[in-house]
């Protein structure tokens, strides 16, 4: 039998997450859905940065980028990532770790259009990751985009969701004397029932 109470309650480890995460955004000053997304290139060799989750579904975390982006490229070769989520005011995070595909239909397009202008015409001007000589060169793209685009650009071929469908969970809390919580949800596939396991701090 768990023994798991409080703000761990809950049978579904994506739920208590999206708790958490609504919590936070009252107290975090700074971009509580801010994520360390993790991924490996083709070598294997491991890259990491922070990116900003968009949402929470009830199978998925999701976040949006160029496709040409190296992320992108990562995300797409691998199929697997991995992120955590840390709110310094909680004291808490969630760590996972699963199988990726692309948000690129009717959502990408709802979420695109919920952008602001600046961001929607800054996705089109933007060859993230590519080498660039000066900020007069992005803005002037921009400027060029604009004008070409106008005031209501549709989501860009080349930009997109992707959804991380978890196989691991882990939720820590902060305890007195390092004594944290920790509890870890694993599964096989997608179709298996979560497996529960409280861990050491």
């Amino acid at each position: 039998m768990s023994d798991r109470t409080g703000i761990f309650a809950g049978d579904d480890p994506i739920e208590i997450a999206r708790t958490w995460l609504a919590e936070a955004e009252k107290t975090e000053l700074n971009d509580p859905n801010a994520i360390a997304l993790s991924t490996v290139d083709e070598n294997g060799l491991p890259n990491a940065r922070m990116v900003l989750l968009k949402d929470i579904e009830d199978d998925a975390f999701v976040v949006y980028t160029n496709y040409g982006s190296k992320k992108a490229q990562e995300l797409d070769g691998a199929g697997k990532a991995a992120f955590v989520m840390h709110w310094k005011t909680l004291r808490r995070q969630v760590r996972v770790r699963g199988l990726v595909s692309r948000e690129d239909g009717p959502k990408a397009d709802e979420y695109y259009a919920s952008r602001s202008l600046k961001s929607r015409l800054g996705a089109w001007a933007s060859q993230q990751s590519q080498p660039l000589d000066s900020r007069g060169t992005l803005m002037a793209e921009v400027a060029k985009v604009t004008a070409r685009e106008g005031i209501n650009p549709a989501r860009p071929p080349f930009w997109g969701g992707y959804r991380i469908s978890p196989l691991e969970i882990e939720l820590w809390a902060d305890g007195a004397f390092r004594l944290h919580d920790r509890f870890r949800w694993s599964r096989n596939s997608l179709h298996d029932p979560w497996v529960e396991t409280r861990l050491y701090p």
